[in-house]
C-alpha cells in the first residue's frame, strides 16, 4: 500500500478517471485505508474492475474475487492483482484460514443474501485475521435530498416512492445502521473492532445529484471506455471546494457511509 499521499493528489487521482460523484466518495474511503495496516495474503471480495484498488495498493493484492466477467476483464488490463477468480462470495474458492486480510469496499450492500458471505469470510480468514469493509447506512432511506424535498412539500407518498427508486437504481438491498450489521457479523463469528461514519448528509445530497449530471459519464465509458474524457483540474461542474472539505473532514456524525474492521473471533 502507498504511503501517505496529499489529500488533493487523492482526490484528483478519482476525479480524473470517476464521475465526479463517485470520485468524491471513493476518495474519501482512498484516504483511510492510507492510515490502515493490512496483513497479507489480502483478499478483495468484490474486486470490480480493480480501478480502486489500482489506486490504493502500490503492489497487486493478492487475491481479487467477483462474480461479474466483463468487469474482472478490465481488472486485468490494470494488473492490480496477482490473481483474479471470477466466483461468488458464498463460495469463495481457498481453503480454511487462507487470507490474513479480507477487504471489501461498497459491495456488501449489493448482495441480497449477506450471510452465506460473511461466512464464508470467516472461514477464509486466519484466526484473528480482519475482514475491512464500508457500506452506505441507513441514512440513505432517511436523508435523501429529493426525498427531503417532497417532505416538505407534503408529498409524502411521492416521498416514498422517489427512496424507492433511487434505492433501486442504486442496487442497494442493505442500508442499516451499526447495531444490526454488529449482530449480522457476530453471527457470523465476526467482532467489529472499530468502526466510523463518514460522508456528511450533504455530501450525499450531492452524490444524489450526481447520478444525473453523471449520464455523459455512462456515455463516454460506452462509446470509449473511459468514464472521464477530458480530465483537468478547472471543470466548472465539479464542486470542487466542497470535495476538498470531504478530505478534510474524515469521520463525522451524520456520515451517510460506514467503515468497519472487524475480526474473526477464532
Amino acid at each position: 500500500m502507498q504511503g501517505k499521499p496529499n489529500p488533493d493528489a487523492i482526490l484528483w487521482q478519482h476525479l480524473s478517471s470517476l464521475p465526479y460523484f463517485r470520485g468524491m466518495l471513493r476518495a474519501v474511503e482512498h484516504s483511510f485505508y492510507t492510515e490502515l495496516d493490512l496483513p497479507q495474503p489480502i483478499l478483495d471480495l468484490g474486486a470490480g474492475d480493480g480501478h480502486f484498488a489500482s489506486l490504493v495498493f502500490s503492489d497487486p493484492v493478492d487475491v481479487g474475487l467477483d462474480p461479474w466477467r466483463e468487469p474482472l476483464q478490465e481488472a486485468r488490463t490494470r494488473n492490480s492483482y496477482h490473481l483474479l477468480i471470477q466466483a461468488n462470495g458464498a463460495q469463495i474458492p481457498f481453503p480454511d484460514g487462507s487470507f490474513a486480510t479480507v477487504i471489501s469496499n461498497s459491495v456488501l450492500e449489493h448482495i441480497p443474501d449477506l450471510d452465506p458471505v460473511l461466512r464464508e469470510v470467516q472461514r477464509v480468514l486466519q484466526p484473528g485475521g480482519r475482514f475491512v469493509f464500508c457500506v452506505p447506512n441507513h441514512r440513505f432511506l432517511t436523508d435523501l435530498w429529493g426525498q427531503t424535498i417532497l417532505k416538505k412539500l407534503g408529498l409524502h407518498k411521492l416521498a416514498a416512492t422517489y427512496n424507492r427508486f433511487f434505492n433501486r437504481i442504486a442496487r442497494h438491498h442493505h442500508l442499516d445502521p451499526y447495531e444490526i450489521w454488529q449482530k449480522r457479523l457476530e453471527s457470523a463469528g465476526l467482532i467489529v473492532e472499530n468502526f466510523w461514519h463518514y460522508f456528511p448528509v450533504e455530501a450525499m445530497h450531492i452524490l444524489e445529484r450526481g447520478h444525473l449530471f453523471g449520464l455523459p459519464n455512462l456515455l463516454w465509458k460506452k462509446l470509449f471506455g473511459r468514464w472521464v474524457l477530458f480530465p483537468h483540474r478547472v471543470n466548472p461542474f465539479i464542486p470542487h471546494h466542497h470535495l476538498r472539505k470531504l478530505m478534510n473532514v474524515g469521520s463525522c456524525d451524520d456520515g451517510t457511509c460506514t467503515f468497519y474492521i472487524a475480526r474473526r473471533s477464532s
